[in-house]
């Protein structure tokens, strides 16, 4: 008698033997509780609802309260084509009953029932346009899952959800006890397993079509203008993003200023403090008004700056790196005022920022850090000292801003601070060739100071295609966008010039570090470069040609919406520039 085996040896298995994990093995939950009435997947409950009725009549996007929920919902539509002759086979016997109906209750003499009149019409009506072809008929489910994190938030949702969905005329239930299939029907799988339709013709079934705009209405934040598309209100807290820059686009008199002191203006009042750099002085009477300091740099101006300064002690930063970051921060600057420096001329510029810093006793020891900086006339004398061929050139370049016309505009000891709440630097009055140099001065001593102490803060930079002409002004810009999180700034970068800083890498890096980007009415030629970097479809690109002042689109995230910028009748008087209106304020 054979005995039976009681180990055996596993039989080898062939690649082709071995199951192979599904994307439903990766996709599929640790575990799933399923409920009477919810359904629990991992940490997540669910609940799904299916509409039993609909109201009698229905207009274009009337499901728009549903789409536009203010939570998270999964909803999912299935549409069946029905054939006309079984429909009308249907609808002739249910006309057929009601008249009978109707009959009978004369003949004794009842009352007739409003709703079988009704509905008596209403089959008789579809019945005609079935019969000359001008509606067809279909089955359609209509379902709805509500997610939650707990079973408190599912049910103050579920509640709001039937109220929404009463508010409308629909009757929902719950898929009671077969929840796993409700879920099921609702994930993007294309799958109804409840099969719980109503009959609708063309018309009805066209509106359901899920026509909804994006929303930007957050409980906090200021206000930036109204969706066009619905008329929310758009509120938002840029330093509620990953980053809290801002790029506004916009031609000339599209409203870019405008929607700019808007926003200053209201956060301002949440006690953001404001920082601007002016080319036009458009911010002087808004600066006025809330008490803020007025800074107009020009070359006869008793306002100094002194690029050398060194900054009090850092947020996260060495004493060594302190004087090392602004060596190489006024060594940008400097090639402004020098012009193109080859290799031997930047070692020689490097060399000799140390010996003038080191003159007045200020090294790499923090301790030397608190004295008095140097001024450009120190660079030039220790220039001048090198007695090399190289270094005398330097020093000649730089003559003028030290013994000739623009002596003192760069060569003096700062006489201001940034202690007021509302800032503005203006540059009108400097001629043109000097504004790109004030303008990189100007931000990189209020760049020192920003990280000298922490603070939520707004820079403004106005008309910055100034700096993007230049690479070492561009690329002190982009340092400062992508640093500017970090010392709780936001920068805010305002443009006409489409075409310069979008055709530079540099001002493509500066839009990837804007969380936020505003595009406001656009000439025809900036139009192709912006759809391009931005994404733009067709309809969009007409928008932005065909907008009024102050309307465009609003980019947040990966949410963007068509913008109109409101403000209240005191807020426009403080921050319009159009010259009819301060001119009529002025002589009235």
């Amino acid at each position: 008698m054979k005995l039976p085996t009681l180990f055996k040896k596993p039989k080898v298995q062939n690649d082709q033997d071995v199951p192979r994990l599904t994307l439903e093995d990766v996709l599929a939950p640790a575990e799933i509780e399923v409920d009477f009435s919810y359904l629990r997947v991992d940490d997540h409950f669910f609940r799904t609802y299916f509409v039993s009725n609909y109201p009698r009549f229905v207009q274009l996007n009337w499901l728009e309260p549903l789409i536009s929920f203010d939570h998270s919902l999964l909803i999912s539509m299935f549409i069946y084509p029905s054939q006309s002759q079984g429909v009308l086979d249907e609808l002739k016997r249910k006309v057929a009953e009601m008249e009978a109906t109707i009959q009978t209750d004369l003949e004794r003499g009842r009352a007739i029932d409003p709703a079988v009149e009704v509905a008596l019409e209403d089959a008789k009506a579809l019945q005609d346009q079935l019969v000359r072809g001008v509606e067809r008929f279909f089955q359609f489910a209509l379902y709805i899952t509500v997610p939650a994190r707990s079973l408190e938030e599912l049910r103050n949702t579920s509640k709001l959800v039937e109220s929404t969905l009463a508010s409308l005329s629909i009757t929902a239930r719950q898929t009671t006890l077969q929840m796993e299939d409700g879920f099921k029907s609702t994930l993007p799988q294309g799958a109804d397993l409840l099969n719980l339709t109503h009959n609708m013709d063309t018309t009805s079934l066209a509106t359901t079509f899920p026509f909804a705009s994006s929303e930007l209405t957050a409980n906090e934040g200021i206000m930036y203008g109204i969706n066009e598309h619905n008329d929310s209100l758009i509120i938002f807290d840029r330093f509620s993003l990953e980053n809290y820059n801002s790029v506004i686009f916009a031609k000339a008199g599209a409203g870019k200023s405008y929607l700019v002191k808007l926003e200053a203006l209201r956060s301002l009042m949440f006690g953001t403090e404001i920082i601007v750099i002016d080319p036009e002085q458009e911010y002087l009477p808004l600066c006025q008004a809330v008490g803020g300091e007025f800074i107009n740099f020009s070359a006869s101006s008793p306002v100094k700056i002194n690029p050398f300064d060194l900054p009090a002690k850092q947020i996260g930063m060495s004493a060594e790196n302190q004087l090392g970051s602004k060596i190489l921060s006024i060594t940008a600057f400097l090639k402004l005022v020098l012009g193109a420096l080859n290799a031997q001329e930047s070692a020689i510029l490097d060399r000799a920022l140390k010996q003038t810093y080191q003159l007045k006793g200020i090294t790499d020891d923090p301790k030397t850090q608190d004295k008095q900086p140097p001024l450009m006339e120190d660079l030039y004398k220790v220039l001048i000292g090198m007695e090399e061929g190289p270094a005398v050139e330097l020093a000649a370049r730089l003559e003028r801003f030290i013994k000739g016309s623009l002596t003192g505009i760069f060569s003096a000891q700062s006489n201001i601070d940034l202690t007021n709440s509302f800032t503005v630097f203006s540059v009108r009055d400097l001629p043109d060739q000097l504004r790109p140099l004030s303008i990189h001065m100007i931000l990189d001593y209020v760049w020192t100071k920003i990280r000298s102490r922490l603070k939520k803060r707004l820079l403004i930079v106005d008309e910055a295609w100034y700096l993007m002409r230049n690479q070492d002004s561009a690329d002190f810009l982009v340092d400062m966008a992508k640093r500017a999180r970090k010392y709780y700034l936001g920068l805010t970068t305002i443009t006409q010039d489409v075409e310069d800083f979008l055709g530079s890498d540099r001002g493509k890096e500066i839009i990837s570090n804007s969380s936020i980007q505003i595009l406001l009415k656009q000439a025809p030629a900036s139009i192709d470069l912006l759809a391009q970097v931005f994404d733009l479809s067709e309809g969009e690109q007409r928008l932005l040609m065909s907008e009024g002042v102050g309307e465009g689109i609003f980019f947040a995230g990966n949410t963007h919406v068509a913008m109109k910028v409101v403000a209240s009748p005191r807020e426009h008087q403080l921050i319009t520039t159009n010259p009819a209106e301060i001119l009529a304020r002025q002589t009235g």
